[in-house]
């Protein structure tokens, strides 16, 4: 995908602005439009990101068989329904299947899917699936906690709710006692 046009992102929003009642040259608004342009640039990134240029060759192999675990990952996105803010934490665990993957590069694969407009059901099973094509490993699991301004600004608006998906594939979907070990290390009590 091409990078965004800017100068036609600031004339959409110019227009967004006169459209709302606002008037589009006013002092603290005649910069909005490149600022919004910029942002949105960086909200869309992960439709320009490469999964193997992410992943830079940090795929090891090595003899590990225990679970290994990422939790309180922060990730933010911008829903697809609304274009309104969504953010939480990601917890992701896998068990080695031979090669593991560098530790840093799981936020990254987080943050490559959250950069582009979500539902937060399939942020979660990019992310899962997206470690279980890479690393072919005995089990992926993936919870993703988040708190979306579509429903507390607008809408029903719940300020406390959250929303809570998850993706469990191979053993952690076979294997309760897996899946409750899992649960158990992030801290979720009754899933």
């Amino acid at each position: 995908m091409n990078e965004p046009n800017q100068e036609t992102i600031e004339k959409l929003t110019q227009t967004l602005l006169a459209e709302i009642g606002e008037d589009p040259e006013r002092e603290g608004l005649v910069r909005t439009p490149l600022r919004v342009a910029k942002a949105w640039k960086y909200f869309s990134k992960g439709y320009r990101e490469n999964l193997d240029d992410l992943i830079n060759n940090a795929i090891f192999h090595e003899e590990c068989s225990e679970m290994v675990i990422v939790r309180d990952v922060e990730f933010f996105s911008m829903c697809e329904h609304h274009m309104l803010p969504f953010m939480g934490k990601a917890h992701v665990g896998y068990i080695p299947n031979g090669k593991v993957i560098g530790l840093s590069k799981i936020p990254r694969i987080i943050d490559m899917f959250a950069r582009r407009l979500q539902v937060q059901e399939r942020l979660t099973h990019q992310i899962a699936y997206t470690l279980q094509e890479v690393l072919d490993p005995i089990g992926v699991a993936v919870i993703l906690e988040g708190r979306h301004m579509c429903m507390q600004m607008r809408g029903v608006e719940k300020q406390n709710s959250f929303a809570t998906t998850s993706a469990m594939l191979g053993e952690f979907h076979d294997d309760v006692e897996t899946r409750s070990e899992f649960l158990s290390i992030i801290g979720f009590r009754n899933f």
